[in-house]
This record gives structure tokens, sequence and C-alpha cells, in this order.
């Protein structure tokens, strides 16, 4: 099913119709994502859809990949990639899932499927990362906290809680 609805991705300058994904920031995330597929690919993961960069769109463009069997030791597992891949790798239980998923440096956003919501709140909880999206892959909102943990920052910017870094709080005790 996924690789079904990443098909369904139009790819293009966002200033055309119907574009739902268009350019990553600039050329050297183009030239990563090449270097982090490839050497997943090397470790024994497939690529199920895309992999390349689109070089007739532009040198920014890269198509969105879904990689299967990824190995946890992997540059694309164990690094924060910024770009169009879904690097994907099978567990058996929940607690073998959170232990992979937390066997990182980083830890900015995580990312988990479920209609339990036992599950849900027992995995966000034992998550560490700043983010979690249950059932979406798009989280990021100006009223939320945006931030990780980790090797992936310290704070928050976003929402009521991103003043709070330049704010002095004062406590006041009056007894009259």
């Amino acid at each position: 099913r996924l690789a079904e609805k990443v098909g369904q991705i139009k790819i293009g300058h966002g200033l055309e119709d119907g574009v739902t994904m268009g350019p990553v920031i600039s050329n050297m995330p183009v030239k990563n994502l090449s270097k982090k597929v490839e050497a997943a690919i090397s470790d024994g993961a497939t690529c199920v859809v895309g992999g390349s960069p689109l070089v007739d769109l532009g040198p920014n463009f890269f198509e969105p990949t879904i990689l299967t069997n990824v190995d946890t030791n992997s540059l694309i597992w164990c690094t924060e990639t910024f770009g169009p891949v879904v690097a994907v790798t099978t567990f058996d239980t929940e607690d073998e899932a959170v232990t992979m998923a937390n066997d990182s440096s980083v830890g900015l956003a995580s990312y988990i499927c479920t209609r339990d919501m036992s599950r849900i709140f027992r995995v966000s909880s034992a998550l560490e990362c700043g983010m979690v999206g249950v059932n979406e892959g798009i989280i990021s909102s100006a009223s939320a906290p945006f931030g990780g943990v980790k090797e992936s920052g310290l704070g928050r910017e976003g929402s009521a809680l991103g003043i709070k870094e330049y704010l002095n709080t004062k406590y006041v005790f009056l007894n009259c």
C-alpha cells in the first residue's frame, strides 16, 4: 500500500498545479541521499520505489524512495535523513521495535501506525524523540512544539513553548 501511495506523489516545482512534493533545500542533500541509498542497497536493502536523483527536474530533486530489509547498522538507518526516503525493517515484538528506534544518537521524530490506544501511549512514552506522529507522517504545526532530543537538538521552537527559552521566570512569594 505504501508503494502505491508513493506512486501517486506528483513531483515538481511548487508553483505548478497538482504538485505534492518539491525539491530538497540544495544539491548537497541530494548527494547525501544518493550515497545513503546506494550504501543501504549494498548492505542488503531492497529499493522498492525510487532511489535516484531526478536530474530532469533540477539539481535539488530526489525520487520518493522506499527501502525494505534495511540493516539497522546502515547509514540511512543510523543518521537523520532529511529527504523523501522511507527505510523499513522488520521486528517481532513491540519492545524490539522500540529498542531499534532508540538505538540512535539522534531523536527528532518517530512515527508509529496502530489503532491500539494503549500501544500509542506506551510506545510514544518509550520512544526517545522530541515528536511522535501516530498514523500520520506530516506532524509539524505552528501550534505544536518542534524539536528533538539527543543530537537532534535541545529546546523547542514554535508554539507557546518556543518562547520559554527567551524568558526568565521569577517566582515571588508575598505574605501580607
